[in-house]
């Protein structure tokens, strides 16, 4: 029998954004959005085109260790001990190594940070600070969680690196960011204007069919418009990447609420207003990053 108590619905979730509500039937608040948005979009086109590697290490590392601090803080309040420092540690080496000298590398990385996070919590385990006074007992689910973390975060991230390294990593970044982009552009817009039937009302209630096929229309569009003369691709492959950028980015959004609803949060933190947390704003995107690594890599040469 567990002894846990019964997981709260979306709707008993409080918001612990510290934001002024805003009446929006897509549940957030959309000029606070749109300008952090655009100010991300901006830093993004300035690093990507001045110094590619700028990008590519230096603001990909910064962005995953603000994201692994929110997510290791958010996953301690429920009483599993998360070391953050060989996390934050091991994240440059994969993010790094994955820019400099591909997938061995990362993967390299990724089982690097794990065993050293298993030494660190053999060894401090039992020190490991816990909100609230809060005691853990369970190495195997500290473990599990924290190499969870590894590879969602730092691992996934280090796909975007290496979508940055080639003579036109420029292009596949927009391409990538762009087309994810559109995928919540167009499920915003075709939701708040259309949509009636949940898609998983008992993980996100907001998100519904109607949403799911305007990301769906919004992506393939930019697939075959944007994407494929940006990249040298056919038509059919723009189209079939926006469909591919549209799925994994939907399910990347709707596993992150899943674990926020488990954990028992709205939001991973509230660093950008309007969005949440920065891993509120990354969920899509590390989901779709091996996605868009593979197909642009099959589809486009190098340059």
């Amino acid at each position: 029998m567990s002894l846990r108590p019964p997981l709260p619905t979306p709707e008993e979730i409080p918001d612990v954004g510290g934001e002024t509500p805003v009446p929006s039937r897509a549940g957030r608040n959309l000029p606070a959005a749109i300008a952090v948005g655009v100010s991300l979009a901006g830093l993004i086109l300035l690093t990507i085109y001045t110094q590619r590697i700028l990008f590519g290490v230096g603001v990909v590392t910064a962005a995953i260790c603000i994201a692994i601090w929110e997510m290791a803080r958010a996953v301690r309040s429920t009483g599993v001990r998360v070391p953050i420092v060989p996390l934050v540690a091991g994240a440059p080496v994969m993010i790094a190594g994955a820019y400099l000298h591909g997938a061995a590398a990362l993967l390299a990385g990724l089982v690097g940070t794990i065993l050293v996070s298993l030494a660190w919590l053999l060894v401090a385990g039992d020190r490991l600070a816990l909100p609230g006074g809060l005691t853990s007992h369970g190495l195997l689910r500290d473990f599990a969680a924290t190499a969870f973390i590894a590879l969602y975060v730092p691992f996934l991230a280090g796909f975007a690196a290496m979508l940055t390294a080639p003579g036109d990593g420029a292009r596949r970044i927009v391409a990538f960011v762009l087309t994810t982009a559109g995928n919540d552009i167009g499920g915003y817009a075709a939701g708040v204007l259309f949509g009636k039937h949940a898609m998983a009302p008992s993980v996100s209630p907001k998100k519904s069919w109607e949403g799911f096929a305007g990301s769906v229309m919004v992506c393939v569009l930019l697939g075959m418009l944007v994407v494929g003369p940006l990249l040298d691709l056919e038509r059919w492959q723009g189209a079939l990447y926006g469909v591919a950028v549209a799925a994994t980015a939907t399910v990347g959004d709707l596993g992150e609420s899943m674990i926020k609803r488990d954990i028992g949060i709205k939001d991973m933190g509230h660093l950008l207003p309007g969005h949440g947390g920065l891993m509120d704003r990354l969920d899509s995107l590390l989901v779709v990053a091996p996605v868009a690594w593979l197909l642009l890599s099959a589809w486009a040469p190098h340059s």
